[in-house]
């Protein structure tokens, strides 16, 4: 015989004020019904101000002290959030892993799909299901996007790190921890490596759609515009669906070959490695020859080797910013080194790998 839907109801509300909260999984799997109809019931309830919704979780409506504390994380646990399709940030994730793994740790993966806001609810089960600490990738699309996870991110409970995301100065997290490369010096490689070649005219094709994208963007142009032998410069977006959003806007949105035609620019530095790789063969296509007509520089170094022409690419070291983010969170997780142990902003540098697609420009035969 079916239970009656306030019965059922009176038995949430039991489970919920007797353990403070409850995910609604297990609720379903006591209950002996399926997830959408305790979902529906939790709607319900809370509604009429019995209990208060989460994501996957209901908490109960008691006063603070009339609620059993929290489960303590289990010292076992770290949970890893990283954006979906993120080829990059992978990497530094299993560097991450070989880490934890060797000190004994548990890690709990969380892929946060694309959409603004994501990581919030991954992290908040993550921590209802007892990790003890955090290592974090956010997207953050947009300046926008990142301003908005500042205060949540800055009342974490427990320790956690960046990867590849460096708090603004002066921001609420400017007392969290974080790894990431060196973005800067990474363009630094990409134009001295490029005018060492003789080239003096250089087009920048970039996304704009994360914080590593936006710190490149700024870069290249700060060092192009004030670097001695570059004569011009020009800067687009390596990709349609790259992102317009914020503060910046492309000072060209033509097609690649036409800009390079437009600024007689001999070179490139495109990001990421796979726009590259589709914008060279683009540029193929309309007759533009690598590295013959244009030399080219990727930034990533994720499959810029793989191309017909491998690519010349500056390589952020992924793999080694996962390690350091695990070191450091590690330290924090150590009872006897936590209070000890300052607020750090550690970068890492880049390298670049000289393949077949950049080589030394070749004078005209006016200037012979």
């Amino acid at each position: 015989m079916r239970e009656p839907v306030e019965v059922r109801r009176q038995r949430i509300l039991a489970a919920v004020e007797s353990r403070g909260s409850a995910r609604v999984s297990d609720l379903a799997a006591e209950l002996e019904v399926s997830v959408v109809t305790v979902r529906r019931d939790v709607e319900e309830l809370a509604q009429e101000g019995r209990l208060r919704r989460g994501h996957g979780v209901v908490r109960s409506t008691l006063a603070a002290r009339d609620i059993p504390a929290p489960r303590p994380p289990d010292g076992d646990t770290v949970a890893v959030v990283v954006p979906e399709r993120h080829h990059y940030l992978y990497e530094s994730l299993h560097g991450a892993r070989s880490v934890l793994e060797a000190s004994g740790r548990r890690i709990a993966l969380h892929i946060a799909p694309q959409v603004a806001g994501a990581e919030r609810p991954l992290v908040e089960r993550a921590l209802e299901d007892g990790a003890a600490g955090l290592l974090l990738a956010p997207r953050w699309r947009t300046l926008a996007d990142e301003e908005a996870d500042h205060p949540w991110l800055a009342a974490l409970e427990v320790p956690a790190v960046l990867m590849e995301r460096r708090p603004g100065a002066g921001t609420a997290l400017h007392a969290m921890d974080s790894v990431c490369s060196d973005h800067v010096h990474g363009a630094h490689l990409a134009v001295e490596h490029l005018v060492g070649l003789g080239h003096r005219r250089i087009v920048f094709a970039t996304r704009d759609d994360s914080p590593t994208a936006r710190t490149l963007r700024s870069a290249c142009a700060r060092i192009a515009e004030a670097h001695p032998l570059v004569e011009a410069w020009a800067w687009t977006l390596s990709a349609p669906e790259a992102g317009q959003e914020g503060p910046y806007a492309p000072e060209e949105t033509a097609e690649l070959h036409e800009v390079l035609r437009k600024t007689g620019a001999t070179a490139a530095v495109l990001h990421g490695d796979v726009d590259a790789l589709m914008l060279v063969q683009r540029l193929a296509d309309h007759g533009v020859r690598i590295p013959e007509d244009c030399s080219v520089v990727a930034y990533d170094d994720v499959v810029a080797g793989l191309g017909t022409t491998p690519l010349t690419a500056v390589a952020p070291p992924k793999a080694d910013v996962g390690r350091a983010a695990a070191e450091l969170l590690l330290e924090r997780l150590d009872s006897e080194t936590a209070g000890r142990t300052p607020v750090r902003r550690v970068e890492l540098l880049p390298s670049l790998s000289v393949r077949g697609s950049t080589r030394p420009l070749r004078p005209t035969p006016r200037e012979k």
